[in-house]
């Protein structure tokens, strides 16, 4: 399927798939169509009407809210009317949007990861996850979002960088498409993702390294210490502070995210939202061959209790993850932290 376009890879999925399974396939396409309008927009820079002035208010989580952030969420609401979509929500949105009661799916989508660099020229993006919707009489629509990531059909992200490209999965493999300006739509350029299982590099905001628990810290000064230190090898950081362009690394080379909770008001619970960034973001993770945790539980096992709900994250190989998650439990059980193999010698692997 290499050099496939967005289209003719929708379609032999869905060739023998049923109503739901064609219906993902339309909302996809509709969002990559409106993905492209707001790919315009981000390319005009500081010359587009709307790139950075600022509301003075705030979504619905209380994070501050730019023009663009509202634009690029009216686009996408918009693409999605006439689609088989039961409902919509947002970041931007305090409460779902309901579209279609008789439709079979709900949309969860974060219209424009990253905003707060979007004067900065770093690579933002769209995250989005498609999930059944929840049927039943007088049924709120909130929830339709309140269920686990593993419920989840499909999810994906667009990146608008240096290449415009759009990350997928439909829950086997994930694959990676990128804009052909010649051809006019995505075409695959990575098929079936697969995130080594060790990495030397890591991604993590270390002004707040007072404010983490010991296990953070811990971690983090193991990886440091490098080959001299107890993993034996040379790390590197790397920080993006935009979520969609750090998880593009990782899939393409690499890595280990983490953005954990820590001692400030405002993050004792994480700060990344499990409905429509940690839940997509872990989905395509895992269907790449990596793993994604709280700090030690499975994102995708979580449920939901409110829809802007915040969790922690750390994502990204798989050994690398677990080790984090060993961390949390105990990391004196970690052989190499252990007293009795903390220096190089007889004991040491």
């Amino acid at each position: 399927m290499s050099g496939a376009t967005l289209e003719a890879y929708l379609a032999s999925c869905t060739a023998h798939g049923d109503e739901v399974a064609r219906g993902v396939a339309a909302v996809i396409q509709r969002l990559s169509l409106a993905a492209l309008d707001v790919r315009k927009l981000v390319s005009q820079g500081a010359l587009g009407p709307v790139f950075s002035g600022t509301r003075g208010g705030s979504n619905a989580d209380g994070d501050p809210q730019k023009d663009l952030d509202v634009v690029c969420d009216g686009l996408f609401l918009s693409c999605l009317q006439g689609a088989p979509v039961a409902c919509y929500a947002s970041e931007e949105l305090e409460n779902p949007v309901l579209l279609d009661p008789e439709a079979r799916l709900a949309v969860a989508i974060d219209p424009l990861d990253g905003s707060s660099n979007i004067d900065t020229n770093v690579s933002i993006g769209t995250v989005f996850s498609v999930l059944p919707a929840v049927k039943g009489p007088g049924c709120d629509p909130t929830q339709s979002f309140l269920q686990p990531g593993n419920r989840q059909l499909a999810a994906g992200f667009f990146l608008y960088g240096p290449q415009t490209a759009l990350v997928l999965s439909l829950g086997k493999g994930t694959e990676i498409f990128i804009f052909s300006s010649r051809l006019g739509c995505f075409v695959q350029g990575y098929k079936s993702v697969n995130i080594p299982e060790r990495t030397s590099e890591f991604a993590i905001n270390m002004s707040n390294y007072r404010h983490w628990e010991e296990a953070i810290r811990l971690y983090v000064d193991d990886c440091l210490a490098g080959s001299e230190g107890p993993r034996e090898r040379d790390f590197n950081m790397r920080w993006i502070a935009s979520l969609v362009a750090d998880a593009y690394r990782i899939l393409v080379r690499g890595g280990i995210f983490l953005y954990p909770a820590d001692g400030r008001k405002g993050y004792h619970q994480g700060r990344l939202r499990l409905v429509y960034e940690a839940n997509p973001i872990a989905f395509i993770i895992e269907n790449a061959g990596g793993a994604a945790i709280t700090s030690a539980t499975r994102i995708l096992d979580l449920v939901p209790e409110d829809l802007h709900q915040r969790v922690p994250l750390a994502f990204g190989s798989r050994r690398e993850v677990a080790r984090v998650a060993r961390y949390h439990v105990d990391p004196n059980m970690i052989g190499e932290r252990a007293p009795l193999f903390g220096k190089r010698g007889l004991f040491r692997a």
